[in-house]
């Protein structure tokens, strides 16, 4: 059986090689303290799914969800900041 494979329109379609493009890079930088601070839960989320919560992974779960709103509050104002625009 013979494949078909139709080719792109552009050549610009054409020079994709599968990598992330220079500003995709640095939006994923960007968004690196949120990403860290949102695995750090889900760490404490699924270490809590067996088990029921103590004091102490009541306080571990509240700190790590006051770290993802902060997080995502300073990429919100960053994210505000670099484009010029108010919220």
């Amino acid at each position: 059986m013979k494949s078909i494979i139709t080719l792109p329109a552009t050549s610009a379609e054409l020079a994709f090689d599968g990598e992330p493009s220079d500003a995709e890079l640095e939006a994923i930088e960007r968004e690196m303290p949120l990403i860290a601070a949102e695995v750090d839960l889900l760490d404490i989320e699924i270490a809590l799914l067996d088990r029921p919560a103590a004091k102490l992974d009541e306080r571990r779960i509240r700190r790590a969800r006051h770290r993802v709103v902060a997080a995502r509050r300073d990429l919100t104002n960053r994210t505000t900041a670099l484009s010029g625009g108010a919220a």
